[in-house]
């Protein structure tokens, strides 16, 4: 049987797409600028191209991997310095041991195998705080105190090295300042230590300033000081650590910014911290029995540089976060590092300061072409002054001051340092103390009369007001302008520093000529707030 004849079935030709046929039809071009047109590229394209360049950006921006590396490095060598649970004296924060009796932190065998037994060795006190309590000098610090340094001695840079996981850590900063010696013991560089976290500004010794001192007119000085300086605090706060005024403003503004952080008090060598934490244990033991009970075994107070070697963990806060007592910052510019050890407590005032003058009345006597020595440690030469020109000393009572004509200013001090002219006290070391050599020399423009021109501040000493007192007629135009300049030479040991600065308002008269600084608005509240 014959098959069926299928039908004959015929399929249209495919076209190809119309892309590709214009593609064809059309003669190529590079693509433009806007990437359009048939060769514009696909999402694909414009997506790697997006990363490619983001990729290059970042390789460009971004530092080196081994800049990382080296933050990286640095982080972790400042970590590795934080406190570690080990025991340490909780006098002065050295580690214990039983190895080297001579070293910070030793502590007899017997007493520390039976408090480790007993589970006390934060009760222990290291033979070295032992004599400090009972006031000896005993220095720690290598190249401080007149001491060459030791394995019994720590060096300054490893007591900084201390305080470098700071940065690192979050963390309340109470930064303070002596208020005698303010220049020398601001600490410029405390970001360093500090980082980002806040800071709260504590002035101690207030209570030293002379008799009365207009404490507002002190917050406003120091508060033009610190802006001038650009160190962005939180507050200032005025305080004395012996009669407790502004203490309890301290403790307010800690409890209000604390938010849970430890609270760190940093400062530099013998300003006052464990002084002033001894103090606010003190006023916080009212109402918080942890206060209370941390007043036991807090650090101990002395007149030696370096007496806090490690930091001091307290528990202080009855609502968390601890308290620490942290190694003053060793300044090489101030003069407790250059004294020997003994002649250190001769450098602390223990009174009210009060000024020594020259001349000391209003007589015609001239200060010009004479020389004035503060003990063995700074001598002025005064070359050129207006009449009645009077320079005030501010500083510890022990130290003298001692006026003699500028030719024979060499063979005085020659003769007289160690014996008249004290500290270096005694002959023996006078004759290595290596004398005054560092020099700069002032000159000083008179601008206004009826207020000191300027102050003169040694570091870690006191400071020097300069004052025009009675100048004649014939030296003052109608403005009432002084037309006269203070030419002084200033000698002092080697590394000290000698500031200028505009003068502190200190005694009943300051009050009368000290002007506080007018403001806007905006300027008032961005200034920082101080208290007392």
């Amino acid at each position: 049987m014959a098959s069926p004849h299928l039908p004959f079935l015929s399929f249209p030709k495919t076209q190809p797409p119309l892309a590709l046929h214009r593609a064809r039809a059309l003669p190529s071009r590079p693509p433009d600028a806007a990437g359009a047109g048939p060769a514009a590229p696909t999402r694909g394209d414009r997506f790697l191209d997006r990363h490619l360049a983001t990729d290059a950006a970042a390789r460009v921006l971004a530092p080196d991997d081994a800049q990382r590396r080296q933050r990286r490095k640095d982080k972790r060598r400042a970590l590795a310095s934080k406190p570690s649970g080990l025991p340490s004296c909780y006098g002065c924060g050295a580690p214990l041991h039983t190895a080297e009796e001579a070293a910070p932190g030793y502590v007899d065998p017997a007493t520390y195998h039976l408090k480790k037994r007993h589970h006390q060795l934060r009760t222990v006190l290291c033979a070295r705080c032992k004599l400090l309590s009972h006031g000896h000098m005993v220095t720690a610090v290598g190249g401080h105190g007149g001491y060459p340094g030791g394995k019994q001695f720590v060096s300054a840079e490893e007591l900084r090295d201390k305080l470098s996981y700071l940065r690192h850590e979050k963390a309340l900063i109470v930064k303070l300042v002596d208020i005698v010696d303010f220049n020398g013991s601001f600490l410029t560089r405390v970001r360093d230590f500090a980082g980002a976290n806040p800071i709260i500004l504590v002035i101690t010794k207030v209570d030293l300033l002379p008799r009365d001192t207009d404490l507002n007119c002190v917050g406003d000085w120091v508060v033009e000081s610190v802006v001038k300086k650009k160190l962005n605090v939180l507050s200032v706060h005025l305080t004395s650590s012996k009669s407790l005024v502004g203490i309890t403003g301290v403790i307010s503004e800690i409890q209000q910014e604390k938010k849970g952080r430890d609270v760190y008090i940093l400062g530099s060598a013998n300003v006052g911290k464990s002084a002033f934490i001894s103090a606010l244990l003190r006023t916080m033991a009212h109402k918080d029995p942890v206060a209370a009970a941390a007043q036991k075994y807090k650090p101990i107070q002395s007149a030696v540089p370096g007496t806090t070697l490690g930091p001091i963990e307290i528990e202080a806060f009855l609502g968390g976060g601890k308290l620490y007592d942290t190694p003053g910052v060793h300044l090489h510019h101030r003069q407790a590092a250059v004294i020997h050890a003994d002649d250190l407590p001769s450098l602390a005032p223990q009174s009210r300061l009060k000024g020594q003058c020259f001349p000391a009345n209003d007589t015609d006597v001239e200060l010009s072409g004479n020389s004035l020595f503060w003990a063995g440690l700074v001598r002025v030469d005064v070359v050129k002054a207006l009449p009645r020109t009077r320079l005030t000393f501010y500083g510890p009572k022990k130290l003298k001051v001692n006026v003699v004509p500028t030719t024979e200013a060499d063979q005085f001090y020659k003769t007289e340092v160690g014996v008249t002219l004290t500290p270096p006290t005694g002959t023996e070391r006078a004759e290595g103390w290596a004398g005054l050599q560092g020099v700069r020399e002032l000159k000083i423009k008179y601008e206004e009369l009826d207020r000191p021109a300027c102050d003169i501040s040694i570091s870690g000493l006191g400071w020097i007001s300069v004052e025009p007192l009675g100048v004649p007629s014939n030296s003052t135009d109608s403005n009432g302008n002084v037309d006269g300049e203070l030419h002084l030479i200033v000698h002092v040991p080697k590394p000290v520093e000698v500031f200028v600065r505009p003068p502190l308002p200190v005694g009943k008269a300051a009050s009368q000529w000290y002007r506080y600084q007018e403001l806007t608005e905006q300027e008032e509240e961005l200034r920082p707030k101080w208290h007392y």
